[in-house]
C-alpha cells in the first residue's frame, strides 16, 4: 500500500519517492498544503471507495496516519 500510496502523493506535490517514509508529516516534510490535502483526501476517497470524516482529517498528520486510516476503513 505503501508504494501505491507514494503514487498518489507525488501527483499533489513535487517530492521524490524516496523522500516519502511513514514518517514522513504531509506539512511539514512533503510540503503539502492545505488545498493539496484535502485535494489528496478526495483522491484517496474515489480510488479506495471510503468516507474520511471531516473531523477525522485534523488527525491525519503523517504518511503512516493516513494508511492506518484508509485500513481501518477498508
Amino acid at each position: 500500500m505503501l508504494e501505491e500510496f507514494k503514487e498518489l502523493i507525488c501527483q499533489y506535490v513535487d517530492v521524490e519517492e524516496d523522500k516519502i517514509t511513514e514518517d514522513a508529516r504531509f506539512m511539514e516534510d512533503l510540503g503539502f498544503n492545505s488545498f493539496d490535502f484535502m485535494s489528496l483526501v478526495g483522491e484517496v476517497e474515489e480510488k479506495y471507495d471510503v468516507e474520511v470524516e471531516e473531523r477525522d482529517v485534523v488527525q491525519i498528520r503523517t504518511v503512516k496516519d493516513a494508511m492506518d486510516y484508509i485500513s481501518s476503513l477498508m
